[in-house]
């Protein structure tokens, strides 16, 4: 095992990428952190912008001949913004909020190994339902404490994956050389997200009927708000046209093992 500072080229990580197979990247602090200061948010950026830049550095570094055959970088389903209605896929534009532009950033640094001879593939990913995940741990407590019920108007489209499916469309990044530049790492099963509220209430059997209001979140989490507030009904349509088969793609059943007894 080798260890680096997530900011440098530097160090035994870079001799590990000669000859490998693949390289994931995950690097980068919680969106879900709390508040978002303009220290936290410039944090956010760099903490992705860093490691993404020295993995790529480092690659360059690398004999062009025992370079990885492909890099697979984390992003975010947040790269289209708030978008309404409207239906978004991998070839839809960029949104124009602040994690929509971290996003574009980011993934932009992976971009740069593609013409080092590197299969780039970025992973747009929504929220993880997972017993471990701390997002959906935070999405499901106020049902918990039976104070649950729609953040906003609850109209918002609401994109989600189960962690199960989320490492398996990795793996399928990493294996399948026809996947190339983004990939939506979302479910099919999109719904508003009042309806989400409502599956998650009854999974729990837990009331579903308290709102968030919109000015309340605005106010308490500021610019942070978008995480909640803001939605994109996107499409997993690279996946599907790879054939990727979700395991857990049904919003009920999904919820059902993410939230079952440990």
């Amino acid at each position: 095992m080798v260890t680096w500072d997530a900011r440098t080229a530097e160090g035994a990580w870079v001799s590990e990428l000669s000859g490998a197979d693949a390289v994931v990247n995950l690097a980068g602090m919680s969106i879900g952190s709390w508040p978002w200061t303009k220290r936290k948010m410039a944090e956010l950026v760099s903490s992705r912008l860093r490691p993404t830049n020295a993995i790529v550095q480092a690659i360059e570094r690398t004999a062009s001949e025992r370079r990885p055959k492909v890099l697979v970088s984390a992003s975010g389903i947040d790269y289209y913004g708030d978008r309404g209605d409207e239906v978004v896929t991998e070839e839809s534009s960029a949104g124009n909020s602040f994690l929509a532009h971290l996003t574009q950033q980011w993934e932009g640094a992976a971009a740069k190994a593609e013409p080092l001879g590197v299969r780039v593939v970025r992973i747009r990913t929504a929220m993880v339902f997972g017993r471990g995940a701390p997002a959906f741990q935070l999405l499901t407590l106020p049902f918990r404490l039976f104070a649950g019920g729609p953040l906003g108007n609850g109209r918002q489209w609401f994109t989600w994956i189960h962690i199960n499916d989320h490492v398996r469309l990795y793996r399928l990044a990493i294996e399948d050389a026809r996947l190339t530049g983004p990939v939506n790492a979302v479910a099919p099963d999109i719904r508003p997200e009042r309806d989400v509220a409502r599956e998650i209430g009854r999974v729990l059997h837990r009331p579903a009927i308290i709102p968030a209001p919109a000015f309340a979140l605005r106010l308490v989490l500021g610019e942070e708000a978008q995480l909640l507030l803001d939605g994109r009904h996107a499409l997993p349509a690279k996946a599907q046209s790879a054939g990727f088969q979700f395991q857990l793609g049904g919003l009920r059943q999904a919820l059902e093992d993410a939230l079952q007894s440990r």
